[in-house]
Order: C-alpha cells, then sequence, then structure tokens
C-alpha cells in the first residue's frame, strides 16, 4: 500500500497506489493494466523516465529527487507518448490523468511519501 500527500497543497495525491521497486514491477509499470481511479498510483523507484507505449489510457506524471521534491511533471501523457528524462530525479509518481490539476501540485512541491 502506498500514499502521497503533498505537503505545499495540504491534499492527499494517492490514498490507496502500489509501488514498483524491482525489476520486472518497474518494467510492466502500467502496461496492461485498467485506467487508475481517483485515489490510485503507482511509485516507481528507481526511475527517471517513463512511456505509455503499449497503454490505452492517459496518465499524469510526477518526478521526484531522493528528497521527495518534485523535479518535474508531465501531465496528461498521452498513450504511446514517451516523457521527458528528468536528470534530477530519482523516482516517477504514475496519476490519473487530471490529478495535477486536480491538486495543484507543481515542480518545487514537497510529498510525503509511505510505503506501508
Amino acid at each position: 500500500m502506498l500514499t502521497i500527500y503533498n505537503q505545499n497543497r495540504e491534499c492527499q495525491v494517492v490514498s490507496h497506489g502500489r509501488a514498483a521497486t524491482n525489476f520486472w514491477t518497474r518494467g510492466k509499470g502500467l502496461i496492461g493494466s485498467a485506467p487508475l481511479a481517483e485515489g490510485e498510483g503507482l511509485f516507481i523507484e528507481p526511475c527517471n523516465s517513463v512511456h505509455c507505449f503499449f497503454m490505452s489510457f492517459p496518465i499524469d506524471v510526477l518526478y521526484v529527487d531522493k528528497e521527495n521534491r518534485v523535479v518535474g511533471i508531465d501531465p496528461v501523457m498521452r498513450p504511446w507518448k514517451m516523457g521527458k528524462i528528468y536528470w534530477k530525479a530519482h523516482a516517477v509518481i504514475e496519476l490519473p490523468a487530471g490529478t495535477l490539476e486536480r491538486t495543484g501540485t507543481e515542480v518545487g512541491d514537497s510529498l510525503t511519501i509511505q510505503i506501508l
């Protein structure tokens, strides 16, 4: 179970997510899964870039450094697109499209990430 809280915006970004922290889970990501529902998310570590190849739905993407500060965003990344590489990123958080707009999350925000 994964939860992510945006300290700057004082809001929950992910209430029930999962982590991909090994070779297999990072490689699979969201490929073959159903679209994420509000409150869901996937935390991928280590990671500094993602793609949406073989996916059928758009996602919002957050890139965070080792201190869990947002160093980049890719809002509403569409299927078959490739995200930017953020060299300062240590992890990536994939979210339902529209989450960044709903929560107001921006570059520079500090996140509290808990993997239970």
